[in-house]
C-alpha cells in the first residue's frame, strides 16, 4: 500500500462544499459581526466624550471597556459550549438582541452605572458573535479554507472598527451624544432580521452528530478534553501575545494618547486610528493567504508580529522630547494593524487540536485570551495614568509585561503542541486511506 499523503490541500471525507450559498449564509454571520464590533468599538471614539459626559476620572472611564471585556471573556467558554449543543442560529441570534440593547441602553443611560450596565448587557451579546461566526464558516467551508475564512472573518471586524472611527465619531461630533449611539443600534435590528429569516447551521447533508450528553458532566468533559490538547492552549496564548496592544489602542487609550500625550488634534488622531484599521484589513489579507499556502508559517508570523509591536512600542515611548515625531506615531499605527490578524493565527493551532464536535469550546478558550490581556492592561494603564498624572510613558509600559508573559508560554508551549499535531494529521490521514470504499 502506498503511504498516504500529508498535503493538506486535500478536502478530507465528509468535509462541506463552500460555494456561493455557503458564502451567502457565511456572510450573514459576518455582518452580525460586523456590527457587534461597531457597537464594541464606538466607546474608543467617544472616551473623551464619556469622561465629560459621566464626570469620571481616567481610571473609572477605563471601567467602562474592562466590565466589557470582562463580560466577553467570562462568556468565551459558555458561548463554545452554547454553539456546540444549540448550533450558531440560536446562539447568534441571542447575540444580536443583547448587543443592541445594550447599544441602545448606552445611548439613553443618564448616570454612569447605568451606562455601565449597559456596556456589560453588550458585551454579553458581543461575545456570543465571533465563535459563532468561526462555527459557522467550519459548517460551511471546507477544512482547508479555515486559515482563510478566519482572517476574513476578523477583517469584517475590522471593517465594523473603521465604521466606528470613520461615521460614528462624525455623527457622535454631528448629531451628538444619545441621537449617535440611538441611531446606530438600526443596524443591529437589520442584521437580527436578517438572522432569523435567512441563516442556517449548516449545508444540507451535513448535520452534525447529536450529542446524547447533558448536564454538568458534559460540560466539564468538553472543556477538559480541549484544555487537555496542546494546541488549544498555545493558540489562547498566541491570541493573548498578539491581539491586545491594538485592542487597548483603538478600544479606549488611543485617542487620549494621540491628542493629550501627542498634542495631535482629533481629526488627526482620527486619521491615525483608520491607518491602524487599513493596516489591519491589508495584513489581515496577507496573513490569510500566507498560512493557507504554508501552514508552518503561524508561529513565525505571531513571534515577528510581537516582537514588531514591541520595539515601535519602545522607541514612541523613549523617543526623546515631548512628542514623537509623525512618521514613528505613522509607523506605529501600521505595525499596530498587524496586531489582529496575527491574534486570528491562535484560532489555526486549536482548530486541528480538536475535533468538530469541540470547536466552539476549544475556539472560546483561544478567544478569551486577547481580551483577558486587553483587560487587564486597560485596567493597569488607567491605574498608572492616575498614579502618574497622565504620564502616558510609564502607564504605556505595561504592555510589555504581559508581551513577555505571553511569549513565555509560546516557546514553553509550541514543541508539544506540533508533535500533538503531526500525530493527528497522520492518524486522520491514515483513517481517510483505509475508508471502505
Amino acid at each position: 500500500m502506498s503511504r498516504p499523503s500529508l498535503s493538506s490541500s486535500s478536502a478530507l471525507p465528509g468535509d462541506p462544499p463552500g460555494g456561493r450559498r455557503a458564502l451567502t449564509v457565511w456572510g450573514i454571520g459576518v455582518s452580525v459581526y460586523f456590527v457587534a464590533v461597531i457597537f464594541r468599538t464606538s466607546l474608543g471614539v467617544a472616551g473623551l466624550d464619556a469622561a465629560d459626559r459621566f464626570h469620571v476620572s481616567a481610571s473609572a472611564l477605563s471601567t467602562f471597556s474592562i466590565l466589557q471585556l470582562l463580560v466577553y471573556a467570562g462568556m468565551q467558554i459558555p458561548v463554545g459550549l452554547l454553539v456546540d449543543r444549540l448550533g450558531t442560529k440560536k446562539v447568534l441570534t441571542l447575540g444580536v438582541v443583547l448587543f443592541t440593547a445594550g447599544q441602545i441602553g448606552f445611548a439613553l443611560a443618564p448616570s454612569y452605572g447605568m451606562a455601565l450596565a449597559s456596556r456589560a448587557l453588550l458585551g454579553c451579546g458581543d461575545a456570543m458573535t465571533f465563535i459563532s461566526v468561526l462555527r459557522l464558516g467550519t459548517r460551511w467551508f471546507p477544512a482547508r479554507r479555515g486559515p482563510l475564512i478566519a482572517q476574513f472573518a476578523g477583517l469584517a471586524g475590522m471593517a465594523g472598527n473603521l465604521v466606528s472611527t470613520l461615521v460614528l465619531a462624525r455623527l457622535l461630533h454631528g448629531v451628538g451624544w444619545t441621537a449617535a449611539f440611538a441611531g446606530s443600534s438600526v443596524a443591529g435590528l437589520v442584521v437580527l432580521v436578517l438572522t432569523l429569516l435567512f441563516l442556517k447551521d449548516h449545508p444540507d447533508g451535513h448535520e452534525p452528530e447529536p450529542f446524547p450528553h447533558q448536564g454538568a458532566a458534559y460540560v466539564r468533559r468538553q472543556i477538559a478534553a480541549s484544555w487537555r490538547e496542546p494546541g488549544t492552549r498555545l493558540g489562547l496564548w498566541v491570541h493573548f501575545t498578539t491581539q491586545f496592544p491594538a485592542m487597548v489602542f483603538l478600544l479606549l487609550w488611543g485617542l487620549p494618547f494621540l491628542v493629550e500625550a501627542q498634542g495631535l488634534s482629533r481629526a488627526t488622531a482620527g486619521d491615525l486610528l483608520t491607518l491602524v484599521v487599513l493596516s489591519n484589513m491589508v495584513v489581515g489579507l496577507v496573513y490569510g493567504q500566507v498560512v493557507a499556502r504554508h501552514h508552518a508559517a503561524r508561529l513565525p508570523l505571531a513571534l515577528g508580529t510581537v516582537l514588531a509591536t514591541a520595539a515601535v512600542w519602545a522607541t514612541t515611548l523613549i523617543y526623546p522630547g515631548a512628542h514623537a515625531p509623525m512618521w514613528l506615531l505613522i509607523v506605529l499605527c501600521a505595525v499596530l494593524g498587524a496586531c489582529g490578524p496575527a491574534s486570528m493565527l491562535g484560532f489555526d493551532f486549536a482548530r486541528p487540536a480538536n475535533p468538530p464536535e469541540r470547536q466552539g469550546t476549544a475556539s472560546g478558550i483561544t478567544n478569551m485570551g486577547g481580551f483577558v490581556a486587553s483587560m487587564t492592561t486597560l485596567l493597569a494603564v488607567g491605574i498608572l495614568l492616575d498614579l502618574t498624572n497622565d504620564n502616558y510613558r510609564i502607564a504605556f509600559s505595561a504592555v510589555f509585561v504581559l508581551q513577555a508573559l505571553g511569549l513565555t508560554q509560546i516557546f514553553r508551549l509550541r514543541a508539544r503542541a506540533a508533535r500533538r499535531e503531526r500525530e493527528r494529521l497522520v492518524a486522520s490521514r491514515v483513517e481517510t486511506v483505509h475508508v471502505p470504499a
